[in-house]
């Protein structure tokens, strides 16, 4: 007996596409071009950790993010620093110690949002 082969029901069953949506669309997706390293960037389970953080707390040094992800102070440090030079975090120093938070507005939304959207995946799974 040979396996079935049932067609997917999630793919077209055969190709065509509307002319005036992809002409409308098409050139704008350019404008994409490099948001995937704010994603790629967040898409680390250490980074993400400290990003949320960040939106708990207006600043943090980077001691007390160590302490809060688990972490050491030089590990802390490294993903801060990739988290800087991305342009989602900024820092500032005071002495000894170097304060860090999230670069604006916009990177607290993301995160915010992101949280709130897996919080209702996990909610809608328990219904």
């Amino acid at each position: 007996m040979g396996a079935s082969k049932e067609k997917p029901i999630d793919v077209c069953e055969t190709f065509c596409y509307d002319e005036d949506t992809v002409s409308r669309i098409r050139p704008k997706i350019d404008k994409m071009d490099g948001v995937e390293q704010i994603f790629k960037a967040l898409a680390d389970a250490t980074r993400l950790k400290i990003a949320y953080a960040l939106t708990l707390e207006r600043e943090l040094c980077v001691c007390d993010i160590a302490t809060i992800i688990g972490a050491t102070k030089a590990t802390a440090s490294h993903h801060l620093r990739l988290l800087k030079n991305m342009g989602l975090a900024k820092h500032r120093k005071e002495g000894k110690l170097v304060f860090y938070s999230l670069e604006d507005e916009h990177v607290h939304q993301l995160v915010t949002i992101a949280t709130v959207h897996a919080k209702e995946g996990v909610d809608r799974g328990r219904e």
